[in-house]
């Protein structure tokens, strides 16, 4: 498959596509005309910060699986086009934490104790260690906007110089905190008690702006970090506070726009040090993102679920060789409980028993989902299922049993219109093999794959024999047959595994039998 890199990424990650089998090609310092040629026939995007993925871009491009971005901030790609079209997009979240932490460390040291200033100072030909009076972080409080991986490697490194820390996260819980030594807080408390602030939560319509005028006030002495995102801390805002004396300093590394426009409020105040979006720039961790973005692009190429996901479930290696038996079982049930219901469908409820209800499961639904709804939409998949079923009007359940007699594991999915519902069961026996168990409360022993005939008839002699001769005579072979009843005269149902598709004529024939209430012909090849 053709995976087209924006921008420049490491060697290390190109090399793993091209031995994974998929053709690379870079399209480095291409416009967007030349981009919106080129995504047309690929599978693949890997980008970094400085490439717009629009929804013009990403529905130019009919056979896109995913897009990877080989950084954290996706606020360049826009993650609603790419759920509508069924685009898995990816992050590299732990490949540049360390570096985005160290350089966070660095950034407090140099505007706390005026390095680069003394620097230039010094290299002008001047002794001014009066000019330069620092200051030390021992007994300091470190104000942390966001306690996420970055967030957290920063506290440790500050404590471990014997600060403070204060921390505003709205959605890390007390019991990480005390395991950090952190004091949670709001916003506002946060800024009022720190020395030092510094940033590091992702740029969302949340935080866009998050701190401003009011804001900087409340930090009245202080120095302000931001390593994370530019457009978090509003940079008119924080000139002002600067140039007004209200901060002590500033140590920035990101902006809002960038390349940085050189008439940026921030370029050339005394106490505001700069660096162009640095913290991710070392080796390791430039070989690291790049790494970390392609493997979970081959993943997605291959069918494979992916550890970052930022649009569909996503899931840990350990777990996935768990479920990965049900995620194909799960889809043929969903297709063949929707051609079955032949209805549009109110509701579905999925039920995991015995071990797999300990398992996240959230692939597994998404699967279900797709397979209900690959007849009905285009581009359907594990990443828009969700949407497409929430668009309609679709109820999902969720439903889990730790225990299941009979079964390892067992996995239903029912489906409800407004008059009918239709409920199939299914599990995985030793080695791997998947067996429809369970139609309706029929219980069958069915292989869930090719072509399939599902008669419900009268249990009384000679229906079977029926429509055997009747796919006999038009040369259709029987490879499996699984028969289930409710009792002797009573409702049958039967399910054939044939080796040809049906024509409506032969369904037609079949039906006319008296015997026969329903003939369904399902198809479960793709």
């Amino acid at each position: 498959m053709k995976v087209i890199v924006a921008e420049p990424i490491d060697n290390s990650g190109l090399d793993l596509l091209k031995e994974a089998g998929h053709e690379v090609e870079l399209a480095y310092n291409s416009t967007e005309t030349e981009l919106l040629d080129l995504i047309k026939t690929a599978s693949g995007l890997i980008v970094r910060s400085g490439t717009s993925v629009t929804r013009t871009l990403i529905e130019a491009a009919p056979n896109l699986i995913i897009v990877g971005r080989a950084g954290v901030g996706i606020d360049n790609i826009d993650l609603d086009a790419a759920s509508d079209n069924g685009v898995i997009v990816v992050n590299a979240p732990e490949g540049n934490i360390l570096a985005a932490a160290e350089h966070t460390v660095a950034m407090t040291f140099a505007i706390a104790r005026k390095i680069p200033q003394a620097h230039i100072s010094l290299n002008a030909g001047k002794w001014e260690k009066k000019n330069f009076i620092g200051l030390e972080l021992n007994g300091k409080t470190a104000g942390i906007v966001g306690l996420g991986r970055v967030g957290q490697e920063v506290a440790k490194r500050f404590l471990s110089l014997g600060m403070n820390i204060v921390a505003f996260d709205p959605y890390i819980s007390q019991e990480r905190a005390d395991q950090l030594g952190i004091t949670l807080s709001d916003l506002s408390t946060c800024m009022v008690q720190a020395d030092v602030l510094t940033i590091h939560t992702p740029l969302t319509p949340e935080t866009k702006d998050l701190i401003g005028k009011e804001e900087l006030k409340k930090l009245k002495g202080g120095y302000l970090i931001n390593c994370a995102r530019g457009g978090i801390v509003n940079e008119l805002a924080l000139a002002e506070a600067i140039s007004n004396g209200v901060l002590a300093g500033a140590a920035i590394d990101v902006f809002s726009e960038e390349p940085v426009s050189p008439d940026n409020p921030l370029l050339g105040l005394q106490n505001v040090i700069v660096t162009p979006h640095l913290g991710a720039s070392t080796e390791a961790a430039q070989e690291n993102v790049s790494l970390d973005v392609t493997k979970q692009v081959i993943a997605a190429l291959s069918g494979n679920p992916v550890e970052n996901s930022l649009n569909s479930p996503s899931i840990d290696e350990a777990t996935f060789s768990k479920i990965y038996p049900y995620i194909g079982l799960i889809e043929t049930a969903g297709n063949l409980a929707i051609q079955l219901l032949a209805k549009p469908v109110t509701s579905i409820e999925l039920t995991y028993s015995g071990e797999i209800a300990s398992l996240d499961v959230s692939i597994v639904t998404a699967s279900a989902l797709k397979g209900v709804f690959t007849s009905l939409e285009w581009r359907i998949n594990s990443v828009n299922a969700l949407r497409v079923a929430q668009e309609r009007g679709v109820s999902i359940q969720e439903n889990k049993n730790p225990h299941i007699d009979g079964f390892q594991s067992l996995v239903s999915v029912t489906l409800r219109s407004n008059d009918k519902s239709i409920c199939v069961e299914c599990t995985v026996f030793a080695n791997d093999d998947p067996r429809i168990v369970s139609i309706d409360g029929f219980r069958i022993d069915a292989i869930p794959s090719g072509h399939v005939l599902i008669s419900r008839s009268i249990d009384s002699p000679g229906v079977i024999g029926f429509i055997g001769t009747v796919l006999g005579e038009h040369k259709i072979n029987i490879a499996a047959m699984f028969n289930s009843r409710e009792n002797i005269g009573g409702s049958a149902l039967t399910v054939y595994n044939i080796d040809d598709p049906i024509s409506e004529d032969i369904h037609k024939q079949l039906k006319s039998d008296d015997r026969i209430t329903d003939i369904y012909y399902i198809s479960l090849t793709k």
